[in-house]
């Protein structure tokens, strides 16, 4: 699931790329880029960033602080990450259903330069939030190795 995930992510990314060279390229050759351009780029990058969340929280690989963990006896640690894990379980949920309901809110609106309904850009919430709920739900509470020096 991880892997259908990044090539989503990857594609967006390619898409960003081109969008923004062709931004630079219409700029240099006719003096203006399109109003859209800017805009699109910016829902791509925000799209990947909320996709990826997921997984890079499966992997371990987010910036975060261990201390507390390392320094606690084994089963206060435990608990601790029981913890961690209920939160993110319940705030990923939580903004994901608020998020849901927020993209069709905002249906009537259109984007000043694509001229789409405010929908699409908005939809990367819930299902960012969605793929953190589900990945974080299926890693389990002590789904990482316990780093223990």
């Amino acid at each position: 699931m991880s892997r259908l995930v990044e090539a989503v992510v990857g594609t967006l990314i390619l898409t960003n790329l081109l969008v923004l060279l062709y931004g630079v390229a219409s700029r240099y050759l006719l003096g203006r880029s399109p109003i859209w351009m800017d805009e699109l780029s910016r829902f791509l990058i925000i799209a990947c960033a909320l996709l990826m969340a997921g997984v890079v929280l499966i992997r371990n690989e987010h910036m975060r602080i261990g201390l507390l963990e390392q320094r606690l006896p084994l089963p206060l640690a435990r608990l601790l990450k029981l913890y961690q894990w209920l939160l993110i379980l319940v705030i990923s949920a939580g903004f994901c259903w608020y998020s849901w309901h927020y993209a069709f809110s905002v249906s009537r609106f259109t984007t000043m330069g694509l001229g789409i309904s405010r929908t699409w850009p908005v939809l990367s919430l819930p299902l960012g939030f969605g793929l953190l709920f589900v990945f974080n739900l299926l890693r389990g509470p002590f789904g990482c190795k316990e780093a223990r020096s």
